[in-house]
């Protein structure tokens, strides 16, 4: 998802101290999500970040027995704050990708979140299907796709002649997707369909299958943390692999989703 301008939202959530060793070596761990990227993340009336991503960090910490402090930065600029070590991970809804990988680290997934297009009801787009991008899919339709994401990635390289409008959020592509001045938009399913059961997406709905080829949508989405962060990584795995055991994950993806989106199998 996309450049680094500091929110002065900012969430602190005390947790005990302890743990392992690993643990012990931190005295705070400062998460950065992206907070407009419902209903992953977001801010809420009263200027709080709230959602899935912040449900889940907060969760997190509490298990690994860590302080943790939550900061909400603009997407462009995610990576390059956490190479300037604005913050120490990433929980903001980031594909594990090839690309990305030559920056920084990743943890093993903890969501996917297969792509898909929402348009006006009625509507069909065939970009995707046996394995391949569809030539042509795109003629006559203006496509509204955040930038600097997976999804841009993927319609710049397949459809680089379609008419693609970038904006710098999601919630940007949808008000002009209500507005009229785009077609439709592709994003991660598990937004879409939160957008389009809510008064806002009245009128639309989902205009394709779901896809997520991996030249494009790599392996999930999972925490970035810098390179060379190995215990780090190995915490916040741990603390994952214990939420998807003791149920504290899945009560947290069926508060904001009907559907898994995890393919751990659920206790």
């Amino acid at each position: 998802m996309q450049k680094w301008f500091m929110s002065a939202v900012a969430v602190m959530v005390a947790i005990g101290l302890g743990g392992t060793a690993a643990a012990q070596s931190r005295d705070k761990i400062v998460i950065a999500t992206e907070g407009a990227y419902p209903p992953f993340n977001m801010i809420d009336k009263d200027g709080n970040l709230v959602g899935f991503d912040v449900d889940f960090a907060n969760r997190l910490c509490k298990v690994i027995k860590r302080e943790c402090e939550l900061v909400a930065q603009d997407w462009d600029g995610m990576i390059p704050g956490l190479l300037a070590k604005k913050y120490d991970v990433i929980i903001a809804q980031m594909s594990i990708t090839e690309e990305r990988k030559r920056s920084v680290d990743f943890t093993e997934y903890y969501v996917i979140a297969p792509a898909i297009f929402v348009a006006a009801e009625g509507v069909r787009i065939n970009a995707y299907a046996d394995g391949k991008a569809v030539p042509g899919a795109l003629d006559g339709l203006v496509i509204g796709v955040q930038r600097a994401t997976t999804h841009s990635s993927f319609l710049e390289s397949n459809f680089p002649d379609a008419d693609v409008r970038l904006y710098a959020t999601q919630q940007e592509a949808n008000e002009e997707l209500i507005a009229g001045r785009i077609d439709a938009t592709l994003a991660d399913t598990g937004l879409l369909d939160a957008w389009v059961h809510s008064p806002a997406g009245r009128g639309f709905a989902f205009a394709s299958s779901t896809f997520s080829p991996p030249e494009w949508y790599g392996e999930g989405a999972g925490m970035a943390l810098r390179k060379g962060e190995e215990e780090l990584k190995k915490l916040l795995e741990h603390g994952l692999n214990i939420m998807l055991r003791d149920g504290s994950y899945w009560q947290i993806n069926y508060k904001y989703f009907p559907m898994s989106i995890n393919l751990h199998p659920n206790p």
